[in-house]
């Protein structure tokens, strides 16, 4: 049987509804050869398929399962709880906003000081949720929802599988990329647009999806600056700034090519929303004209580079947090590991002493 992704009237019971089918699939999918009660597994199934009321009778349901011989459950059920309370405080309202981005910032604040082994656990973990979710649920209309979760570029690895920090471009790159925004060539009508959205995510740091969905009424300006309110995950709001001098030329050539008809600041020449692929395809073209390859291009590292900026000139990790939107300070924490600065204080540790 299938069921529509928002099962519940809320997002908490939903994600547990979805917890709980998926605990009960690997329960009767890992291997059973060290299970001697078969009754009591019988049991633990049959709480399932009941429903779970809390993230804690889960648990306890997967505890009973791993003391009778299910080992491979602790694979899933540490990580799933683990995120079940990380999400729950974020004001998400429908599972639909989870995507790879809120994952990945989930694995980073929560797996830091975690094992290369344990990392793969945890992502071994959320993948096959969704992939799960994606084949199990299907709406009224015959249609499913797809995630299509596969974190291939989450870097919390360490060796050849990926770097611990999130790829960013230095100052000598920035100073390229940004000759690169107004030297990069596109039709006209998109040539203003395509460089104010990139200015936007690299000035602020704000997430592609929330530059996309951006109204012009979200826009003020207030002397020399642009005010910006922001729709960020779980519809939580926040302030962004960017001076006037900045992008007030390419924000007047965009106004008078953009459709008045549609809300959204950003829209294609049809007047439809722009997607994250276009984005991304802008970016493609202006880092092959600055000349800049890294591990991972996407529109993302903007983000990743304006936090690393922001914490090396103010050191303020509260400042980061409220500037990208942060539900967790441990999310913010990870831009700490690029200040250079503070290693040098380190690496003068023994001068005038050997």
């Amino acid at each position: 049987m299938r069921y529509k992704v928002d099962v519940k009237e809320n997002f908490e019971k939903s994600l547990l509804f979805w917890l709980d089918r998926f605990i009960k699939s690997k329960l009767t999918s890992l291997s059973n050869r060290h299970v001697e009660e078969n009754a009591k597994l019988s049991a633990i199934i049959g709480a399932l398929n009941q429903g779970c009321k809390s993230m804690d009778e889960l648990k306890n349901l997967a505890k009973e399962a791993r003391n009778i011989g299910l080992i491979g459950i602790n694979l899933f059920i540490n990580p799933l709880e683990k995120f079940y309370y990380y999400a729950l405080p974020m004001g998400i309202t429908s599972l639909k906003e989870i995507d790879e981005e809120l994952l990945s910032e989930f694995l980073a604040s929560q797996t830091g000081s975690l094992s290369d082994a344990t990392k793969k656990n945890y992502r071994i973990a959320i993948i096959s949720l969704f992939k799960f979710i994606d084949k199990q649920n299907e709406d009224e209309k015959g249609n499913s929802h797809q995630f299509r979760i596969e974190l291939k570029n989450w870097g919390g690895l360490g060796g050849s599988r990926g770097e611990k920090l999130p790829a960013h471009m230095y100052k000598e790159e920035l100073t390229r990329f940004f000759k690169a925004i107004e030297e990069t060539e596109f039709k006209p009508y998109v040539q203003a647009k395509n460089r104010l959205l990139i200015k936007m995510i690299i000035f602020t740091g704000m997430r592609v999806s929330e530059a996309l969905g951006l109204r012009l009424k979200d826009m003020v300006r207030e002397g020399d600056y642009f005010i910006f309110q922001i729709k960020g995950k779980g519809n939580k709001p926040r302030t962004a700034m960017i001076k006037v001098e900045h992008i007030e030329h390419d924000l007047n050539e965009w106004m008078g090519y953009r459709s008045s008809e549609n809300a959204l600041l950003f829209q294609s020449r049809t007047g439809k929303p722009l997607t994250q692929a276009y984005v991304s395809y802008i970016m493609d073209k202006m880092l092959m004209q600055a000349g800049i390859r890294k591990e991972k291009n996407g529109a993302h590292m903007l983000r990743h580079t304006f936090a690393t900026l922001l914490y090396q000139k103010n050191h303020d990790l509260i400042l980061v947090q409220e500037a990208l939107g942060h539900a967790d300070l441990n999310t913010s924490r990870i831009y700490t590991h690029f200040d250079k600065e503070r290693l040098k204080i380190a690496a003068d540790t023994m001068d005038g002493i050997s």
